[in-house]
């Protein structure tokens, strides 16, 4: 079976590569904007936080190889956190 909707990519994106990466064969732009980044601390990834924002511009986890398996991990916890922000 094919898994060829677990990578993407737009190389004629006016930021592509948005990350600094050595391979950008392999970069993948399924997850543009990373569904993690309201996991604040517990996403995984390589970030910081400058005056108060999170920064992951060092942080490659949603555009690497097995990207989707990670964050669909995840996915748990953040359908969770936006049920209760519902109520």
């Amino acid at each position: 079976m094919s898994e060829n909707f677990k990578f993407n990519q737009n190389s004629k994106c006016e930021y592509f590569p948005c990350h600094k990466v050595k391979d950008q064969e392999n970069f993948n732009c399924l997850f543009c904007f990373c569904p993690l980044y309201m996991l604040k601390d517990k996403c995984g990834g390589n970030f910081k936080y400058t005056n108060g924002v999170k920064d992951c511009s060092d942080c490659l986890i949603p555009h690497g190889k097995g990207a989707y398996d990670y964050v669909m991990s995840k996915m748990t916890e953040v359908i969770r956190i936006g049920s209760e922000r519902d109520e």
